[in-house]
């Protein structure tokens, strides 16, 4: 794509403004067109059709003589206000619209080119719309949305915002760029479903529509293809759901300002930035380096020995830029040795060990806090979500014990000992993304949460969901649906163990589009008979009568002896087996329990997966599955029971962070300095088990990826001293 004519930037140039001087005392020209066109010429301002650009021109110099450069020649005829052109009446209303959009006979949409339909879609602007028919500015498109019903609203594309700060960041244009290619973004300036009309799915149909014609449409009349294009969502009035439904993709917010604010009042509300690209490697196209912007990550990228701490964690929001730069540098010292004191794995550097202490010690109020510390990982982890089609985002909680740091303040409870006596700690509850094929792309939230005591005789189903221990799952879910907002494309699905089974979470899911629930049944519950409302049956006996479906094998890995350790139980060494497992499911209606009995019933579907025959010294793998996904065959059963095998991953990285990054061993003296610690150790940890898992596959990576340049060195010389 060729790149703009920055027509300003090029006239208020010294040696043009001169030649412009130049032109002007020569008084050859009367009037402003004339010399425009001569400039055009000379410049080369012209569109990709070889038209002179001539409006752009004298705009440029217009603002020229405004601020001083020269005086150009008098106006030969003052512009007077141009009123739209319009009916003599209002648009006739549609009349018998389905309540479906898939219904509406003959939907489709008219590109205006005639008088008549500019009539008519001025006349629905101006009358129905709330931001009216315009003006529109630059390069313009208009759409009427048409059917045998009448007309049902219209669309109108015009030139993109000069400058969004949200936008900008997204794509990860500087300024040179974004001048030389805003031309290659187009703004739906104008959306109008006619108020009044209930037609479910209308809205994200129309935008599909839309977004299929839209780029050939603006070619064939300006000579390109536009690369992007952004719209904004006044959530005051609306929600945007016929975006997310379509596609577009919630980008982050305007700052109230709007096009013409030269003094900054910021007088506009404040929207919501959606994009649609209209190419997939729009970024490579304008010219972009691959890891630009918000953009799509890979799951290797940037894992490199030499600049990954950098990449996860540079630019946190810690108050203090050197701050930022202390975080990167003690990361990357902690992944080279993980498991030791950050005395020992600074090599007694002093002052980079006073440095550490400084960082982890500041005041408990202060920004250094382990949601600022996790951010830039959690955005590069979002971006590597991004870049797959189905993300398992996998939830579970872990206990910290810190039972020795007796001075240590702000520690919960997380059980007791043999002797009944209180362990202190924190408990650890964390979301993990994997790919569906198993691969972790990154620490997508975390918090430790310090547990107060259960107060005594208090009936805990009268107790608010937001002051139950079960409330961190839903965080995690909400959490989830807020980062599917930014990824259309990408379904994400919430994996937990048998903890999440509560009713709470699926109600919260029940309304969301790109986020599934995947759960492990805990209780067996009630479910009505059909046909007969007074009785029910039981869940598991209910599935388990069911006759099967099919079956599929799967691989039991080896569990290791482990000896009797406090409350923990001895548990003998098991070798590894394929296990065969039958296969059951059905669709059920979830039914509220007794003291949520305003709410209507969930419909799910349950999986139930047994092993036959039963291992002669062991028990058989049962397990009971709820999820949201519909099962419309054996093939989704057992891609789910894949799925489910995967939270295993997130119990391989506790393993890792406890045993490997030896996060219980730390002595802070408060809850928050652990936390501080903890959260480096967090993606320390994720790293360290990405690579494992990727040299365990075979996988055929650079060297520098897992490797620096002295490590590669020394391994050189090693295997070319044993030839």
């Amino acid at each position: 794509m060729n790149s703009q004519n920055q027509i300003k930037r090029c006239l208020a140039r010294p040696q043009s403004v001169d030649h412009v001087c130049e032109l002007l005392a020569n008084d050859q020209f009367t009037s402003r067109t004339e010399l425009a066109r001569v400039l055009c010429k000379q410049y080369d301002f012209h569109d990709e059709r070889g038209n002179p650009q001539l409006g752009g021109c004298l705009k440029a110099l217009r603002e020229l003589e405004y601020g001083g450069r020269f005086v150009l020649p008098d106006v030969q005829k003052q512009p007077g206000h141009r009123a739209p052109r319009r009916l003599s009446a209002a648009v006739a209303a549609p009349v018998s619209v389905p309540v479906q959009a898939g219904d509406i006979l003959d939907l489709r949409l008219i590109a205006v080119s005639t008088e008549e339909h500019m009539r008519i879609w001025n006349e629905l602007m101006i009358r129905e719309h709330p931001r009216g028919a315009g003006p529109l500015v630059g390069r313009q498109l208009r759409y009427l949305i048409g059917s045998q019903h009448g007309w049902l609203g219209g669309l109108g594309f015009a030139s993109a915002a000069l400058q969004l700060a949200d936008r900008d960041k997204w794509i990860g244009w500087d300024v040179a760029q974004r001048r030389e290619n805003l031309h290659a973004v187009v703004c739906l300036s104008r959306f109008l479903i006619r108020p009044g009309l209930e037609c479910r799915n209308l809205g994200s149909r129309v935008l599909g529509l839309s977004m299929s014609v839209l780029a050939e449409d603006f070619e064939q009349r300006y000579g390109y293809r536009p690369l992007l294009v952004e719209s904004f969502v006044d959530t005051s009035q609306n929600l945007g759901t016929c975006y997310k439904a379509a596609n577009w993709i919630r980008i982050g917010y305007t700052q109230g300002r709007g096009r013409q604010d030269r003094l900054r009042k910021a007088s506009e509300t404040v929207k919501e930035i959606y994009v649609y690209p209209l190419a997939k490697d729009f970024r490579a196209q304008l010219g972009l380096a691959p890891e630009s912007g918000l953009g799509p990550l890979k799951p290797i990228e940037g894992l490199s020995s030499a600049n990954w701490s950098k990449k996860e964690f540079a630019d946190a929001p810690l108050g203090d830029a050197r701050l930022s730069k202390r975080l990167v540098e003690i990361a990357g010292l902690k992944a080279e040795k993980p498991g030791q004191t950050f005395t020992s794995a600074a090599s007694g550097d002093w002052a980079t060990v006073k440095g550490y202490y400084r960082l982890v010690d500041k005041p408990d109020d202060s920004a250094v806090d382990m949601e600022s510390i996790l951010l830039p990982h959690r955005l590069r982890t979002i971006r590597r979500i991004q870049g797959q089609r189905n993300v398992l985002c996998v939830q579970d909680g872990t206990d910290l014990n810190y039972s020795s740091l007796s001075q240590c303040e702000g520690l919960g409870i997380i059980g007791t000992n043999q002797s009944g006596k209180k362990s202190r700690g924190l408990h650890l509850h964390s979301t993990l993304a994997l790919s569906s094929d198993g691969l972790p792309l990154g620490v997508l939230r975390a918090d430790c949460i310090a547990q107060k005591p259960k107060e005594a005789h208090r009936n805990r189903h009268s107790l608010p969901i937001e002051e139950k221990d079960t409330f961190c799952w839903i965080e995690g879910l909400r959490d989830i649906i807020e980062v599917s907002a930014r990824m259309p494309h990408t379904r994400l699905i919430c994996v937990c163990d048998r903890e999440a089974d509560i009713f709470e979470m699926f109600d919260e899911q029940r309304h969301v589009h790109g986020v599934d629930l995947l759960i492990r049944a805990r209780h067996d519950r009630k479910v009505p008979v059909e046909g007969d409302a007074d009785h029910a049956v039981k869940l598991f006996s209910m599935i388990r009568d069911s006759p099967a479906k099919g079956e599929v094998e799967i691989r039991v890995p080896r569990q290791s002896a482990r000896a009797k350790h406090g409350k923990q139980k001895a548990r003998p060494m098991k070798p590894e087996r394929t296990a065969t497992l039958s296969l059951r499911y059905m669709a059920v209606p979830f039914q509220p329990s007794q003291y949520q009995k305003d709410k209507e019933p969930i419909d799910v579907w349950v999986m139930h997966a047994l092993e036959t025959p039963a291992p002669a010294n062991d028990e058989p793998i049962e397990w009971f599955l709820i999820t949201t996904m519909k099962l419309a065959s054996i093939e989704n059963v057992v891609e789910c029971l894949r799925w489910y095998c995967f939270r295993w991953r997130i119990e391989d990285w506790h393993r890792v962070l406890k045993t490997g990054c030896r996060i219980e061993d730390y002595a802070h003296r408060s809850a928050e300095r652990l936390r501080r610690a903890i959260a480096i150790d967090l993606v320390v940890a994720w790293r360290i088990m990405l690579m494992t898992l990727l040299g365990r596959d075979g996988t055929q990576l650079p060297v520098e990826v897992l490797f620096t340049d002295i490590e590669i060195e020394v391994l050189r010389a090693y295997a070319k001293k044993n030839d």
